[in-house]
């Protein structure tokens, strides 16, 4: 009876310990979310044969040891402004479907923007849906079932609480204000010491991984940084660093002075992004004294794009991308992005098309689920292509979707890019059909429509059949348009400059 005693114990014991190992077997996530990050604004090449689609005036080896060890992608997407980024990444579903296109505020309607009715601009736009939808799955609702606790540190941005989302913990309906330590002064003061509160977040994420690691749970945690926003703050010492490098005192010798205000300096901006290396640098070394590194997946992404003037500094450095922040164009919504993790081979390049509706279905599959079984989404699962699959041609060429029908620092318009090609669309010059070929044409310059007119053709109506099918917002004509009264808008000179052109358009002042 003892021996059949013991039998049942070691046996119990046995199946009590591969439950934990299993349980311990489910890869943990960490993604590491930065806020209006150049596509070339880091110290790694996004595309190995672009100088400019990396800035040598930083030396960021956190970032540097991630794709030495994981993979960049050379064409991932987020959206064009950062809410719409972050409800994407959230639900894996694009910005026409999940009808989050646009911070836009207060406003009047509740599906046109009636605020423009009277304004005399030629179309009236959309509004932007204020929050996420309650029937929408998220990235923690769709990891529980699979044993993961999740956790959001920092910007949420969605006007929402995110434990209703399903993280146990988080910093609360953020938006960017918690980010800016410093109010609205500039003065980088020598005893700042956590600037864009980058050293607060990731010790707590350090914290919530400790926990979770000692309780075996697979978690999931989410750190989306308030840098490198506007309104740099760095440590002084960094500041310092910047100050005295050989450009930037160039820089300022030309200008005839350092500016006074520093949180405006040039070195500010590089000061940040350095610290925000730093804390990098942190949470992977607390990954490996954890003795988790060989089972914990780490993303570094941002939510759009950026047009950095500081990076101009570098007399050899010059615009990669076309236009800026809040506009479809590949400097709007093309974003760096590195990965590293299990199974994903060290200095790895992927150069298909990825988008930030993707990550969701991707979780769940490093999860142990399958990505087939979510339904209204439409990210796929990257997880083959980490682990080294080539990539189907049906992927290569599938359709990814922008939408932006506002006025807001820009007009409105939609992209679809599939396989190398992107439409461009313009809802108030309709006539002026737009093709770029990236491949040959990253910096967007040559409008090649006129030549291929079925290409072109193809793609806006499948553009116009998805936005029809997840019944996307769209913007009308407005019958009291005035070209007068719209010439008089505070951003008329930026919408003629990065509206629908025909041909080959001229290259801006930060651009060779």
């Amino acid at each position: 009876m003892k021996q059949f005693s013991a039998t049942i114990i070691l046996f119990l014991g046995s199946m009590l310990l591969s439950g934990m190992t299993a349980l311990g077997s489910k890869p943990n996530i960490v993604m590491i979310y930065v806020d209006d990050w150049a596509w070339g604004g880091s110290s790694v090449r996004m595309q190995d044969d672009m100088s400019n689609s990396a800035t040598e005036l930083l030396s960021l080896p956190h970032i540097e040891k991630m794709a030495a060890s994981g993979m960049k992608f050379s064409r991932a997407y987020g959206s064009h402004q950062c809410a719409p980024a972050r409800a994407a990444v959230q639900t894996g579903q694009s910005n026409p479907r999940n009808g989050f296109t646009l911070v836009l505020g207060k406003t009047k309607g509740d599906y046109y923007d009636l605020r423009f009715e009277k304004r005399g601009f030629p179309m009236i736009p959309n509004i932007s849906d204020p929050s996420l939808d309650a029937d929408a799955v998220t990235i923690p609702e769709a990891l529980k079932p699979y044993g993961y606790v999740s956790a959001h540190l920092g910007k949420w941005h969605l006007y929402s609480d995110p434990g209703a989302e399903g993280y146990i913990l988080h910093s609360g309906d953020t938006t960017n204000n918690e980010g800016n330590t410093i109010g609205k002064g500039n003065d980088l003061s020598k005893d700042l010491t956590d600037p864009k509160l980058m050293f607060s977040l990731t010790e707590q994420a350090i914290g919530f991984m400790a926990e979770q690691v000692a309780a075996r749970n697979p978690f999931y945690v989410q750190i989306s940084h308030y840098a490198v926003h506007n309104g740099s703050e760095c440590l002084y010492s960094t500041l310092e660093e910047f100050d005295a490098h050989p450009m930037i005192t160039s820089h300022y010798e030309e200008k005839g002075k350092i500016p006074k205000m520093a949180r405006g300096r040039p070195s500010a901006y590089f000061g940040m992004t350095k610290d925000l290396d730093t804390t990098i640098g942190l949470l992977l070394e607390k990954i490996e004294s954890l003795g988790i590194e060989d089972n914990t997946y780490v993303i570094l992404v941002s939510d759009n794009g950026y047009r950095r003037k500081d990076l101009m500094v570098d007399p050899n450095f010059s615009q990669p991308l076309h236009a800026h922040k809040w506009w479809a164009w590949e400097a709007g919504i093309r974003v760096p992005m590195i990965v590293m993790g299990p199974g994903i081979k060290g200095g790895s390049v992927f150069q298909g098309n990825v988008v930030n509706y993707d990550f969701l279905p991707t979780f769940v599959e490093w999860a142990g689920g399958d990505p087939a079984s979510l339904e209204n989404i439409d990210g796929v699962s990257l997880a083959p292509y980490m682990a080294g699959a080539a990539p189907t041609a049906d992927f290569l060429n599938r359709p990814i979707y922008f939408h932006v029908p506002h006025y807001r620092g820009q007009t409105p318009h939609s992209a679809v890019i599939s396989g190398d090609y992107k439409l461009m669309h313009f809802y108030q010059t309709p006539e002026i059909p737009m093709l770029f070929d990236l491949k040959k044409d990253p910096g967007e310059r040559n409008n090649i429509a006129t030549f291929m007119p079925e290409k072109h053709s193809q793609l806006l109506d499948q553009m116009n059949a998805y936005f029809k099918y997840v019944d996307a917002k769209i913007p009308k004509t407005n019958p009291n348009y005035d070209p007068d009264v719209f010439a008089q808008a505070p951003d008329y000179q930026m919408f003629q400059q990065w509206s629908a052109f025909e041909g080959t358009r001229p290259l801006g002042g930060d651009e060779k």
